[in-house]
């Protein structure tokens, strides 16, 4: 058995569409303007019309692995965190890893929304700290734009595509994950969703007409319980390792939106030398936007050997959930 594990590597990708407030005003019917006030996003990335979800994680994956110098051959597992996979069947994770040339590796999808992430992260510490792995890539990627209603304009701002990846290895009391907090609440499931699609409702015609294939969500509601939730993870994630905000070198957060990102670290008291976003370039990538926020900070110089970071994320589900690593 292990003690500890470490990401030893990150990585992330954008697609090369950039679209612009003004653009998605032109769709929505949503000013530019009033699109930056209500979620401090500027601009997004779309992915082209032959780019699919594995594509996008292929990117991130090997930009991860190049950065933690271990082969895709050498790999014994990959999560692939997804909410919108290029196929039902098979997983988006069996496509990554062919297009890895990762044969070793076993291979899964995991869906928890905006905190896949955390709940592959979680996964692949457990079986590192297990012997059951040596190398586990955990990634996120998602392809949004493919379920924007734009009749629904308060929605359709938010999201952007995208990827992250990270690569976990063996660590030491010195650098690597201490902590992860994972955490569920079906009975909210209606606050962002996908209606259709799935067994409950079926593909047909009618879902199609009346736009149930699109992401739906409970603007206000989600919003303020999403403040009340991560709060409160935070603050039992620091109190379960008898830390304190003081203690944290970096917080990273979810890219949900601007106005949910200061709220949080208002209430929690987070100077903003300590935050790290990317919400203005990337808007809301849901499962990625974690790792890509990781992985920005890292490239951009904003996380050192020997920083203590904090993750945190909510999402669909509802899910929510917490990390603490020492880098």
């Amino acid at each position: 058995m292990v003690a500890w594990s470490r990401i030893v590597g990150t990585g992330g990708y954008v697609p090369a569409r950039l679209v612009t407030n003004e653009e998605l005003a032109g769709l929505t019917g949503v000013a530019a303007v009033s699109i930056h006030r209500r979620t401090g996003i500027k601009e997004r990335r779309w992915a082209a019309p032959h780019e699919a979800t594995s594509d996008l994680a292929l990117r991130a994956a090997l930009a991860a692995l190049d950065a933690a110098a271990v082969q895709a051959t050498a790999l014994d597992a990959i999560i692939l965190s997804t909410t919108s996979p290029d196929t039902p069947m098979p997983a988006a994770a069996c496509h990554l890893q062919r297009l890895l040339g990762a044969k070793r590796a076993f291979a899964f999808d995991l869906t928890a929304s905006c905190s896949g992430f955390l709940y592959a992260l979680s996964i692949a510490d457990h079986m590192i700290r297990l012997g059951r792995a040596g190398r586990v890539l955990v990634a996120a990627a998602e392809v949004k734009s493919r379920y924007l209603n734009f009749k629904d304009g308060n929605t359709a701002i938010l999201f952007g595509d995208g990827a992250g990846a990270a690569v976990l290895a063996a660590g030491d009391a010195r650098h690597g994950v201490l902590s992860v907090q994972l955490h569920a609440d079906g009975a909210r499931a209606e606050l962002i969703t996908i209606p259709a699609g799935g067994s409950r409702l079926p593909v047909s015609e009618k879902t199609v007409a009346e736009g149930l294939h699109a992401i739906t969500m409970k603007g206000p509601s989600l919003f303020r319980v999403a403040v009340r939730r991560l709060e409160s993870a935070v603050t039992d994630a620091l109190k379960e390792q008898g830390l304190a905000i003081s203690d944290v070198d970096r917080f990273i957060f979810h890219q949900a939106n601007g106005r949910l990102l200061d709220k949080v670290t208002e209430r929690l008291g987070i100077p903003p030398n300590k935050t790290f976003s990317v919400i203005e370039r990337f808007g809301n990538t849901s499962s990625s936007a974690l790792p890509l926020t990781l992985d920005t900070a890292v490239r951009a110089g904003k996380v050192k050997p020997g920083d203590l970071i904090l993750l945190g994320t909510i999402g669909g589900g509802l899910t929510w959930g917490t990390a603490l690593i020492r880098w």
